[in-house]
């Protein structure tokens, strides 16, 4: 039995993070190890099967591995199968002070991730007009032909803002259900004094 960080026993990894993510740390030499004797995927299988994230970090550089024996094929297979079969995300540290960064911005991803904090994952658009054509595809119903032809009528995304429900129908392929979808994702009901 190993002690999480916040000091309770655990027989699934060494350390649970926040609460949030659990984490297996492993020198390269005891990785080779736990891949040759077996070790390795019992404690995959238990840290995949737990409730909270899992994590493996491998802690070392390309001297320790190497001195391990163990062979590149072999070392590839157990990576593979960790990350691709057991589904466990893998990340790489050179030493014990990386390892234990690490593991706080793990924390730090995994508490701004549960605020709704999500980084985007997708290119940021350059220039103006790709600009303004990105934040009006993120509305209700508008996709890229029709965030055109919205900017093409209004010239701005405060003017698409402030357009009515009447108007934005006026534009062709741009019904009554999609006008309403916008003005509903862009406004907000007037709160009454003391509300």
């Amino acid at each position: 039995s190993t002690t999480v960080a916040e000091g309770t026993p655990t027989s699934i990894a060494e350390f649970r993070v926040d609460g949030r993510l659990i984490v297996e740390r492993k020198s390269l030499h005891d990785f080779a190890i736990s891949v040759l004797d077996g070790r390795l995927f019992s404690q995959a299988a238990r840290l995949a099967g737990s409730t909270i994230p899992s994590v493996l970090i491998l802690e070392g550089t390309g001297a320790d591995l190497r001195a391990s024996g163990i062979s590149r094929v072999a070392l590839q297979g157990a990576l593979v199968s960790i990350s691709l079969v057991f589904r466990i995300p893998v990340l790489r540290s050179a030493a014990p002070e990386e390892t234990a960064h690490l593991m706080l911005y793990c924390a730090n991803q995994m508490r701004a991730a549960a605020k709704g904090a999500l980084p985007l994952h997708r290119h940021r658009p350059k220039g103006k007009r790709r600009t303004q054509l990105a934040i009006l595809q993120g509305l209700p119903g508008v996709g890229p032909k029709r965030a055109n032809a919205l900017l093409e009528k209004y010239r701005t995304v405060e003017a698409v803002i402030q357009a009515t429900s009447e108007s934005i129908q006026e534009i062709p392929g741009i019904g009554r259900e999609t006008a309403e979808a916008i003005r509903w994702a862009v406004t907000e009901a007037a709160a009454k004094f003391g509300e």
